[in-house]
């Protein structure tokens, strides 16, 4: 008697440790994409069924940008209307905490314990920096901007502020500093080292390189005037960035010691999100205007093949296993999922108003993470 009463004891905590460890984070009982919805909120994806199974509703805050932490607990949206970065509790899709950024919130990108943020300031400025901060330790920056409109649409006149990046410490959601960046700042970047961070500036047709540690500015890139640099990615090897262009059409690839440009490529209409496949061979661009993703070799950079996609599909992500790639395509209202190595359409995941970014957990290679 005495056994059985042990042994039914055992098997008793171990059922109510495994009920606490499921009911601890149930947003990662399976592999997710979390699908930023300009008027909806955040949907969310279950990536063994690709169905919708919730959406995380924000009222009209319009979280465009997203990121997750590292542990894929906590999801960090920049939301327009509020000007603020919320983090949500990805199990239960409430809101934690909230920062003040400022206008236009909207590319969002967690690295090493910090939260990048691009924002428009406008004549007021943006939040203040820590005291002390400038010049000093702790990262520089992120960013990612789009605020839609007719191509080629100036949305900042020649005299209105630069856009900014904060840095938020995610240990306290606290800014811990602006940096000062181009105009119109969109996409962000890391070198393999992690010692610089590299921004495209669409607004005057620039990337600029900042020192990760202070935000210390290094350089800046002049591009091909009128160009409007949009995605930016490191090659797997990371002795190159790849570069969109939204209104010439063409992406360029750059030395990552150099900066030089090393190749100029054509693309269909209006390129924006980029990035390689988990394996390095391909490189995949949307071009958004043109209803295309397109493939390249990622060696060459040679032209492989063209996927027919939905309307306004700036973001995408392979699901974490690299069977499949994802994009949210905003003006379609749907996420569009195609087999990574056939290209052929899976599936069209309604429900999904202005979709505008998209990330999994597991984290898997796209043009946010």
């Amino acid at each position: 008697m005495h056994v059985k009463k042990v042994t039914a004891q055992l098997a008793l905590a171990s059922v109510v440790t495994v009920g606490t460890t499921l009911g601890a984070s149930p947003a990662h009982a399976a592999p997710t994409a979390y699908v930023t919805s300009e008027t909806a909120g955040v949907g969310v994806i279950d990536l063994d069924q690709m169905t919708l199974t919730k959406t995380f509703s924000f009222g009209d805050d319009g979280p465009r940008g997203l990121s997750l932490t590292a542990d894929g607990k906590r999801l960090l949206l920049a939301n327009k209307k509020p000007g603020d970065l919320s983090e949500v509790d990805t199990a239960t899709g409430k809101v934690l905490r909230r920062v003040k950024i400022g206008k236009n919130p909207e590319f969002v990108r967690v690295y090493g314990g910090y939260a990048y943020v691009t924002y428009e300031p406008g004549e007021s400025g943006g939040p203040p920096e820590a005291p002390g901060a400038a010049g000093k330790g702790g990262p520089p920056e992120a960013s990612g901007v789009d605020k839609g409109g007719p191509p080629g649409a100036k949305d900042d006149d020649e005299n209105s502020p630069p856009a900014e990046i904060a840095i938020i410490d995610l240990k306290s959601l606290r800014v811990v500093r602006s940096v000062k960046s181009g105009h119109e700042t969109e996409g962000v970047e890391f070198s393999a080292d992690g010692k610089e961070l590299l921004v495209t500036n669409e607004g005057d047709d620039t990337v600029s390189v900042y020192h990760v540690g202070t935000g210390a500015p290094l350089r800046t890139l002049k591009l091909d005037h009128g160009s409007r640099p949009r995605g930016i990615k490191r090659s797997p090897d990371g002795k190159r960035y790849v570069v969109t262009l939204e209104n010439t059409n063409k992406f360029v690839v750059l030395d990552a010691r150099s900066f030089k440009v090393l190749k100029t490529v054509d693309t269909q209409l209006g390129p924006y999100g980029v990035a390689f496949d988990p394996a390095g061979k391909r490189l995949m661009v949307a071009a958004a205007r043109g209803k295309m993703l397109q493939v390249f070799d990622a060696k060459t950079f040679d032209h492989v093949a063209d996927v027919p996609m939905g309307q306004r599909c700036w973001h995408f992500s392979f699901t974490p296993d690299g069977s499949k790639l994802m994009l949210a395509c905003g003006r379609s209202n749907a996420v569009y999922v195609f087999d990574a190595n056939s290209y052929q359409p899976v599936k069209q995941i309604e429900g999904l108003p202005l979709a505008w970014g998209i990330v999994t957990y597991p984290r898997s290679a796209g043009s946010i993470d």
